[in-house]
């Protein structure tokens, strides 16, 4: 009979051993859990030391692709960055402006300024990225002068960009315009010598109407997304200075002076990030001057 009790005295401390046990476990996968989503022991000692994130918005594709970049490169000088991937054109500045990011970097300083107009937003550009430049693409021949009378030529039908294809054009020799505005029509052509045709298409489009059109004025976004050649359909790139070609890196206006901001511009041209440009895009996108 003792030992039959002795038995279940055994069984019952057991049995308590292992409700303590597992009850340790679980409190120590919880507690280790946030421990572990913190640990940096990949980034720079800085980090561990409760270092601000900077949150970069972006827009999906090369922008966000070249900020991961600068990312990468900038953990090397001790700051840690954050890409934020946006898929429209106006909610990033939303977010610079509301606080929610610290930087953007997808667009140039006309488009910058109009919405900070639009939108009584105090932004500011801090540096420049990337050139994103429109040109002038062809199938059927090698150089711009050879458009013959009447070709056909695609432009986009948005009036941002469709402005920005007529002063190309216009640059280019083949018409002229009463001002260097990209809020020109095709309606505000004053010459053309050579009785050009133009079709307003949508801008995604462009790619795929080379072979129906002599030319077409296409942006580099839609040059890369249509797998177009630069140097082999190429026949007119936009000025390497050209303010709607030359993408910024934008700010609070109050945080334009921002060491660390002005840091990570610094790092947009800096050899690492110079190298994954070249590498990447093969010179349909380059770093701007």
């Amino acid at each position: 009979m003792k030992l039959k009790r002795f038995g279940i005295l055994v069984i019952g401390l057991v049995s308590l051993m292992m409700m303590i046990l597992t009850g340790c476990s679980g409190t120590e996968q919880k507690e280790t859990k946030p421990a572990a989503a913190e640990t940096h022991s990949e980034k720079p000692a800085c980090c561990s030391g409760g270092m601000k994130e900077i949150k970069i918005g972006a827009t999906a594709g090369p922008h966000a692709e070249v900020a991961e970049a600068v990312a990468k490169e900038a953990a090397q000088h001790g700051l840690m960055v954050k890409v934020i991937e946006f898929s429209d054109y106006i909610t990033p500045d939303k977010a610079l402006a509301d606080g929610e990011i610290d930087l953007n970097s997808y667009q140039h300083e006309p488009f910058l300024k109009n919405f900070a107009v639009q939108n009584n937003a105090e932004l500011s550009p801090i540096g420049t990225t990337i050139l994103m430049r429109m040109g002038i693409y062809s199938d059927k021949i090698k150089d711009v002068t050879e458009l013959p009378d009447g070709a056909k030529v695609a432009i986009p039908n948005d009036p941002t960009n469709g402005g920005r294809a007529l002063m190309l054009l216009a640059k280019a020799g083949v018409i002229t315009l009463p001002e260097n505005s990209f809020k020109a029509t095709v309606q505000d052509i004053q010459s053309n010598p050579k009785n050009l045709k133009f079709i307003e298409l949508e801008a995604a489009q462009l790619p795929r109407s080379l072979s129906d059109v002599d030319a077409a004025v296409i942006t580099m976004n839609y040059v890369m997304s249509g797998g177009l050649d630069v140097e082999k359909q190429g026949i007119f790139l936009e000025d390497k200075s050209e303010p709607l070609a030359v993408m910024v890196l934008a700010a609070r206006t109050k945080d334009k002076d921002n060491a660390e901001y002005k840091k990570i511009a610094e790092i947009f041209h800096s050899e690492a990030v110079r190298k994954f440009i070249a590498e990447k895009y093969k010179g349909t996108i380059v770093p701007a001057e």
